[in-house]
């Protein structure tokens, strides 16, 4: 029995300009969604938060999915740091405090994890309404098409430009920052979620330039 390549066993057929195009040429761009202390506002702000997000949500005619991930923060390089300066330093007092703070870092990572949480929306396209809903999605996916042309990857790629600058500017409203991945980001955010361990241990493979093209 002929064993599969990992491949075939990915939804992804390629990520071209931010974009993700899907094997059943759905299109997807995903935002990095920043965070806020919702604990720390007052009554009257975290009210005001919550009408915001659902004036947001209501707005919303296509689907959106929220992705959260959390992943053991790597604080190998910023150790690496405080060696460094610890060498450098020439006063005994300054280098028995920064060797203190050290250890304390040490033992604070080996003790508990210190998880780092990222957000994220994709936000979905499909090329025509009549392959299914226009969200897809992961557990539902649309029929596949054989190929996707110029000018439809061009016309969708406006369409969910469209979308991506709605949700930025609803998540605004709600006092949340965004950034479109670009291509790179993208595959480097893909690469950690099939790689976690590689990922926490702060190592990326080189990626060839010819892959942005």
């Amino acid at each position: 029995m002929a064993q599969l390549s990992t491949q075939e066993f990915l939804e992804i057929d390629q990520i071209r300009d931010g974009i993700i195009i899907l094997k059943n040429k759905g299109l997807r761009a995903v935002l990095m969604v920043s965070s806020l202390n919702f604990s720390l506002k007052s009554e009257e702000e975290q009210h005001a938060i919550i009408y915001q997000y659902q004036n947001f949500l209501n707005s919303l005619d296509f689907s959106c999915q929220i992705v959260i991930q959390s992943r053991r923060l790597n604080l190998t390089g910023y150790l690496d740091k405080i060696d460094a300066l610890a060498a450098k330093e020439k006063n005994e007092l300054f280098k028995a405090q920064i060797t203190g703070y050290r250890g304390f870092l040490e033992d604070i990572i080996q003790n508990g994890n210190i998880m780092q949480k990222s957000f994220y929306v994709v936000v979905p396209f499909a090329i025509s309404e009549t392959q299914g809903a226009s969200a897809g999605g992961k557990f539902n996916p649309l029929p596949k098409i054989p190929t996707l042309t110029e000018e439809e990857f061009q016309r969708a790629k406006s369409q969910i430009a469209q979308r991506v600058e709605f949700v930025s500017l609803g998540l605004r409203s709600c006092g949340l920052d965004t950034v479109f991945l670009n291509t790179f980001e993208l595959i480097e955010l893909f690469w950690g979620l099939y790689h976690p361990l590689e990922a926490e241990r702060g190592y990326y493979p080189d990626i060839p330039p010819e892959m942005f093209e």
